[in-house]
């Protein structure tokens, strides 16, 4: 047994124990004949840092884990950090623009070269942060989306669902981020209230006969407009349809349509439909069979105008940004004399969550997955329990979105990423003699030099052969051309060339997509390509880099702490199959807040290329927010640093902040507060720990319960059993607010609290008597079955204090949970006593009794023999704890002092008092007859009405509808509050007042 500090310092302890088990592989899943129990941690991206959502995401997930592995299983929590095409990309061109450079200087794979360099140098900040938090990952597997073995997950997968038709190209349009030039998705367009205006403008009838006025927020957007739509029972517009109408600026010639999406209500009843930068208008032009191809496009990836396929855009408009174009048109129109009114107007206007533009819709050749056919069974696998979401009102939601789900998006225009794995060559047409060649011809987009193009999807550059060999013979040699520049000079050289091999299609080239995939399709195959899908073993990515970290961490380690053997943890099991053994994994934890972007295409995946679910459980838990209840900004002020509350108050503290405040459903207002709260909790433990060292509590030698004669003994052992039996429930329900409830109440309330001092010796003479043997064992053992019980919580601490208690053959992380193998039985009879001390307690606060107070306990009503035995065994401790003379009453069989008798005799007459009842039984707490009570009614009195008319007042407010319905949400809740504390404050102080009598 080592002395405990007077003080506990947690940081001390922290960065000890934190080396000490990963250096010596304690977090390692090593035990093959086990029941496997995997997590895989949400990959944070690699350009982040710890924030407050990761901090809570990632204590759940080491509670579970750390849970499973004292429950003797194998575990495995799978961490690595995801490439975040996107967020990377801009993190290195902006290092990049800050030396004067940018991306084009470069070749592709210069580029590339720089961002792998970024990574090793940047790139490992959140992960050295998840280690300050406590979070017990297999370090020694850690994976990177962009890792050799998962880059080839990523590539079969593509390949497979493109061979299965699942993934194809198509002309669509995409939500297009002119800051980025990328194609983003849904999931990243953030939407806000801009104030705009509501034109409504006249196009001029063909036949010069009048006009149709059509209203719009974008007015530069006539450009392009292909139709306009009136609804077919809008008899305002029937002898319109099927004339033409000209356009303002361009005077192209556009015919008057029927279709359901023009509102009769809404404006004039007409709308113009431009197919190639509207969602809506998209759907109208298929309906009216404007294909893809043919839809106009008037801007430019930096959402700049340029001609459509007329030429009829005047060249003072050509380059003009959005917004300029927009004012130029409406200048043009009204000097025209074709705007009717101009009204003020809210828009509702989509902007790039990390680019913070505005976002075009664009048309544009793109890739896409067809997500319905995949939806399916992943629909079927939450509707039939294979899948059990927790909490189960998220399942509305899911069905809802799955249910409609759109084509996915998977392709981006970045450098960095999963390159897609497809290559385009030229259409071969036949020549009247047999031969053949190259089919050259000007195409649009991204193909300058390819109409119709082959596309060659493969694996490998094997595999690329042999599709190239299937497309175009076996007798054709490949030119495999880095980028389309190099493919466009092939063309050129070829033009010059008469007899060059590429006129006869002996010699074809081909050049790979530029794009990358997008970063959540990659993520979707995290449960399965992290374990080495789709080989049996993986690669034990950065194990040349182990003993680096590992001797940076030794260095951290104390004295204290066994030194960790030189070895490196261990390799993989031999001849194991990761991804056999540990999918599907156990449980996801994550933020509702990706619900979309990654769990329900996780479970897409999953089905599809394992045959069953990624996960048994998938928990979604709620928003970290601030103590008022708004969500946390940088920009308003009121973001938490959560490495500033782990300096403050220590790993261990906010790890229980968070999950006492976790509650299904629910998000959490975190107050500092709290965490200070439990750190309090933490230095009581701490306290309670010295207290025993103190008092020849040591550590324990066995797993099962102790034998107890002790009533308050044989009490504490059924308090853990009940205990535990509420625990092990909360974690099988996934109740993180009920876990931390129980435990904290049990190890602060029911142990430090009331055991401790219940079995606390008393003196003899003034010298301190020593603790009894079977109290010493019982303590040592129930405060075993704490720590242990604790340790998924707060690992820091329960660790130190583990160790601290005895010599131990293990360290706690390696313990077993607990089994007390014993029967639960009541010991009521010390239940009556904690409950007669604590009534006691409240009797002496509420009427100002100070602890000097000689006060007499007389039972007045009830069992006597159930008194004198309720003496024999607490009577010592209610004089102690209470502060109070028991008196036996007629019969002096009990553990009262013949002192203790007298002095109650001598008070005899002068005594009055307070008559309470506690368990059903009648007391007289007494004090002396000269006490004056004046002063204590009247602050009784004045108390109970003040706090009335707060209580009054509140009850007023939520009587108010107006108040209810309007009020924000967490207004009202916390009316509701200070309501119910105001009554029960109330009530207590009526108590006390009609206790005087």
């Amino acid at each position: 047994m080592s002395e405990l500090q007077k003080t506990f310092d947690p940081a001390a302890i922290e960065a000890k124990w934190y080396a000490h088990w990963e250096s010596t592989g304690a977090f390692r899943p090593s035990r093959p004949g086990a029941t496997p129990y995997t997590i895989v941690m949400p990959p944070p991206n690699v350009t982040g840092s710890l924030h407050i959502g990761h901090a809570l995401d990632n204590t759940l997930q080491d509670i579970l884990i750390r849970h499973a592995r004292l429950q003797g299983k194998d575990a495995l929590w799978v961490v690595g950090t995801d490439h975040a095409g996107i967020a990377t990309q801009m993190v290195v061109e902006r290092q990049m623009n800050e030396r004067q450079q940018k991306r084009t200087d470069f070749t592709r794979d210069e580029f590339i070269a720089k961002v792998w360099e970024w990574k090793a140098e940047s790139g490992g900040t959140i992960t050295s942060q998840l280690r300050r938090l406590g979070a017990s990952c297999d370090w020694a597997n850690e994976r990177f989306t962009m890792d050799e073995g998962f880059s080839k997950a990523v590539t079969k997968v593509f390949v497979d669902l493109y061979n299965e038709g699942l993934i194809y190209r198509d002309k669509r349009l995409v939500n297009w981020d002119p800051g980025l030039k990328t194609a983003i998705s849904d999931l990243e367009v953030e939407t806000s209230e801009v104030n705009g205006k509501f034109w409504h403008c006249k196009y001029p009838l063909e036949d010069g006969s009048g006009y149709i006025s059509v209203a719009t927020t974008r007015p530069e957007t006539m450009l392009a407009d292909m139709r306009v739509a009136v609804n077919a029972k809008d008899e305002r517009y029937t002898a319109f349809v099927g004339k033409n109408v000209r356009l303002p600026i361009t005077g192209r010639l556009i015919p008057i349509i029927t279709d359901d999406h023009a509102d009769p209500e809404l404006g004039s009843g007409a709308v113009k439909i431009t197919p190639g930068h509207d969602f809506n208008d998209f759907e109208v032009g298929k309906r009216a069979g404007i294909k893809a191809g043919d839809m106009l496009n008037m801007l430019d990836a930096e959402a700049k105008v340029v001609q459509v396929a007329d030429g009829l855009i005047p060249d003072a408009l050509l380059g003009l940004t959005v917004n300029d174009a927009r004012k130029a048109v409406v200048a043009l129109i009204e000097a025209a004399g074709l705007v009717e009114k101009v009204e003020d107007r809210v828009i509702q206007t989509p902007y790039g969550d990390r680019s913070g533009v505005v976002i075009e819709p664009w048309l544009t050749d793109q890739w896409y997955v067809d997500a319905k056919t995949l939806a399916q069974p992943a629909i079927e696998a939450v509707r039939s329990g294979a899948i059990d979401v927790v909490p189960k009102s998220w399942e509305k939601t899911y069905f809802n979105w799955m249910e409609n789900i759109q084509p996915w998006c998977v392709s981006r225009q970045l450098w960095w990423g999963h390159r897609i794995p497809a290559w385009y060559g030229p259409e071969l047409e036949s020549l009247a003699d047999g031969t053949s060649y190259p089919k050259f011809g000007v195409g649009q987009g991204k193909f300058p030099l390819i109409q119709n193009p082959n596309v060659l999807v493969a694996q490998d550059i094997a595999d690329l052969k042999g599709e190239f060999s299937r497309t175009y013979g076996s007798d054709a040699s490949m030119k495999l051309c880095s980028n389309w520049d190099e493919y466009s000079q092939w063309f050129s050289e070829v033009l010059r060339t008469p007899n060059h091999p590429g006129r006869s299609g002996k010699e074809v080239p081909i050049v790979q997509d530029s794009d990358v995939l997008d970063t959540w399709f990659s993520s979707a195959l995290w449960p399965f390509a992290t374990l080495g899908w789709p080989d049996s073993n993986p690669p034990r990515n950065g194990e040349g880099d182990r003993e680096a970290v590992v001797g940076q961490l030794q260095a951290l380690s104390s004295d204290h702490v066994t030194a960790p053997p030189s070895a490196l943890p261990p390799p993989p099991r031999p001849g194991e199959e990761l991804v056999a053994r540990h999918y599907p994994n156990d449980v996801l934890i994550s933020g509702f807040d990706i619900l979309f972007f990654w769990d329900a295409r996780m479970i897409m995946q999953g089905l599809h290329f394992m045959k069953t679910v990624p996960w048994k459980t998938l928990y979604l838990h709620g928003l970290v927010r601030a103590a008022d209840g708004s969500k946390m900004s940088k920009s308003k002020g009121n973001a938490v640093d959560p490495l500033g509350l782990i300096d403050q108050y220590g790993a261990d503290a906010l790890r229980f902040t968070l999950t006492a405040m976790e509650s299904q459903g629910r998000d959490i207002k975190l107050d500092e507060k709290r965490v200070e709260g439990y750190r309090n909790f933490a230095t009581k433990l701490w306290n309670a720990a010295r207290f025993a060292q103190a008092n020849g509590i040591g550590a324990s030698t066995s797993l099962a319960a102790p034998t107890a004669e002790l009533a308050v003994n044989r009490w504490i052992i059924g308090e853990v059993i009940e205990t535990l039996g509420k625990l092990d429930q909360a974690i099988a329900d996934l109740r993180f607010d009920a876990m931390a409830d129980t435990i904290y109440h049990f190890a602060w309330g029911t142990y430090c609290d009331w055991y401790l001092e219940l079995i606390k010796p008393g003196f003899v003479d003034g010298e301190k008597q020593p603790m009894d043997a079977e109290s010493q064992t019982v303590a040592g053992w129930v405060l075993d079955q704490i720590l242990v019980m604790l340790h998924p919580f707060m690992p820091f601490i329960t660790e130190e204090l583990w160790g601290a208690m005895g010599a131990r053959d293990y360290e706690l992380i390696h313990a077993r949970w607990p089994e007390p193998m014993a029967e639960l039985v009541r010991v009521p009879i010390v239940e009556r006593l904690i409950a007669l001390i604590s009534e006691i307690r409240t009797i002496r606060t509420q009427n100002n009794l100070a602890w000097s107070d000689g006060l007499t306990l007389e039972h007045t009503g009830g069992s006597n023999d159930d008194w004198l035995s309720l003496l024999n065994v607490g009577g010592v401790m209610l004089s102690r704890m209470a502060k109070v003379i028991p008196i036996a009453n007629e019969s002096n069989d009990a553990n009262v002092s013949p002192s203790d008798i007298a002095a109650y005799q001598t008070l005899g007459a002068q005594l009055n008092g307070f008559q309470f009842v506690c368990g059903g039984d009648g007391y007289m707490l007494g004090f002396p007859q000269n006490r004056d009570n004046t002063a204590e009614r009247t602050r009784l009195t004045s108390a109970i009405t003040s706090i009335s008319k707060e209580r009054d007042a509140l009850s007023g407010r939520l009587n108010n509808p107006s108040f209810v319905e309007r009020a924000k949400p967490e207004a009202v809740e916390k009316a509701r509050a200070d309501h119910a504390e105001k009554a029960g404050e109330v009530e207590r102080l009526e108590a006390a007042l009609a206790r005087l009598g």
